[in-house]
């Protein structure tokens, strides 16, 4: 197997969440809209592992993929029995995607999205300078606007809190909850309440 690491032109496709069976089948959470078409045989994955894993560096062949009870199942090639499979779970799959090629709906390359400004409510609030991947869910980078130069702020690069990214505009809009970009005003303690209270 050949030696790889994601890189920027690459697409995180799905992650190996359990081992299937006893013959090296893998359930699949899948970051695609186009499963059959990218679990097909012949596929290459990179891999992306912890360091400390036997595949770090390496990549997958798919041998076959199908559907069981819903769920989709993939079978690579020299994975042949559960043990195999083990080693692999939690694994997160990428593929090589040509950036002339039909983008998939809400999948971005890594470098488009670094750069762009960060906008909610109308107002530019930071830059997006880098994109953390992590089995739950990808993460926006943000350096605030006007803040420390070394300042970052983790937005979850979720529907409900980054609804659009408009790379012809350059920028992602953003609706995040109270907090995320800014001090949420203190609560006054028992005490402070009751100095208050006994005042009026």
């Amino acid at each position: 197997m050949a030696s790889a690491e994601p890189t920027r032109n690459q697409l995180r496709v799905g992650r190996l969440v359990k081992a299937h069976g006893l013959k090296g089948a893998l359930k699949l959470e899948l970051y695609t809209d186009d499963p059959d078409g990218r679990f097909v045989p012949g596929a290459v994955f990179t891999l992306q592992v912890p360091a400390a894993s036997p595949w770090h560096g390496k990549t997958v062949t798919v041998r076959e993929f199908r559907w069981m009870n819903t769920h989709p199942v993939v079978f690579f090639e020299d994975i042949d029995d559960r043990d195999g499979a083990e080693s692999l779970v939690r694994a997160i799959l990428w593929i090589d995607q040509d950036d002339a090629a039909p983008a998939e709906d809400d999948a971005w390359f890594d470098h488009q999205l670094v750069g762009l400004d960060v906008v909610r409510e109308g107002v530019t609030v930071g830059r997006v300078v880098r994109v953390d991947h992590f089995p739950a869910q990808d993460l926006l980078i943000v350096r605030p606007s006007g803040g420390d130069a070394d300042a970052e702020i983790l937005v979850p690069f979720v529907k409900a809190i980054v609804p659009e990214v408009d790379l012809a505009a350059g920028r992602v809009i953003v609706t995040p909850p109270a907090g995320l970009f800014e001090e949420l005003p203190a609560e006054p303690d028992d005490e402070t309440a009751a100095d208050v209270a006994a005042e009026d």
